[in-house]
């Protein structure tokens, strides 16, 4: 099944592209500049991932141990 139709899959591509624009924006931030577009779609996830972090960092402690003990 794809993950855009599962919940539980589709959190864990949202958390996992919320972490990796916020890593891409840290190391290179000229590649997420762009606030416009598609490209600011990724700026957006960097963004949350900056301003969230302890949250984001939670969830993905929850998705890990979901996935573990499932």
């Amino acid at each position: 099944m794809s993950a855009l139709f599962d919940f539980r899959s589709f959190v864990c591509v949202l958390l996992l592209t919320i972490c990796t624009c916020t890593y891409i924006k840290q190391r290179a931030p000229s590649i997420l500049s762009e606030k416009t577009g598609f490209r600011g779609l990724f700026w957006k996830f960097a963004r949350i991932g900056e301003r969230l972090s302890p949250w984001v960092s939670i969830a993905l402690l929850g998705m890990a141990f979901s996935v573990v003990f499932q």
